[in-house]
């Protein structure tokens, strides 16, 4: 895995995984995005926030796209879209936000699959070329997530790529309209360090 900047600019960012590769949204990017997203709304809604109205119109990706490059213009949060190496095809996204600096470097781990890609080691394979990026690029201490404990697949991905389960987090995020449990694991630098995470 391989981190790469084209230019100055963090919106060309690109980081190398296995099988896939991941860069910023961009504008050019609504398309594809829009039609996966649609073809993966039953997929997705049971694990996301409650989706707006206009979620999949052009001028609410246009909103998002600013938000996340404002967001990495702040060192607030960091934004990819998931693509599949041998194809091109966007799969997903991750994100790693609510950058938290001082005493504590640390930051959420979000993420999301389109329904056909779903079950072929995609998002263990963005998730592990993530940490790199995380841990050496932005120096963060500690990456955290969080589930709900009926998502077995994203708790796999999860364990696959060295977090650890930390506890139970009651009520913790509202999804899907409803304040949900979640369980909360974490991945620390120095257990990535130690090479508990291989590629």
């Amino acid at each position: 895995m391989a981190f790469l900047r084209a230019g100055n600019s963090s919106e060309w960012a690109v980081i190398q995984g296995r099988g896939v590769w991941l860069r910023p949204p961009l504008m050019s990017d609504y398309a594809p995005w829009a039609e996966l997203r649609t073809l993966s709304r039953a997929h997705l809604t049971p694990w996301e926030p409650a989706w707006p109205r206009d979620d999949l119109t052009k001028s609410a990706y246009r909103r998002r796209v600013k938000h996340y490059q404002r967001e990495a213009r702040d060192d607030l949060g960091y934004a990819f879209l998931i693509f599949e190496a041998e194809t091109d095809r966007l799969m997903g996204g991750v994100t790693l936000s609510n950058v938290r600096r001082g005493v504590t470097q640390s930051a959420m781990l979000g993420y999301w699959l389109g329904l056909p890609f779903v079950g072929r080691g995609h998002m263990t394979a963005a998730v592990k070329a993530v940490l790199p990026h995380a841990f050496e690029q932005l120096r963060l201490h500690r990456i955290e997530a969080a589930v709900q404990p009926t998502n077995g697949r994203s708790i796999e991905v999860l364990t696959r790529t060295g977090f650890l389960k930390e506890g139970l987090a009651r009520r913790y995020l509202k999804i899907n309209g409803a304040w949900q449990d979640h369980v909360v694991f974490a991945i620390l630098a120095e257990d990535w360090m130690a090479g508990e995470v291989q590629p």
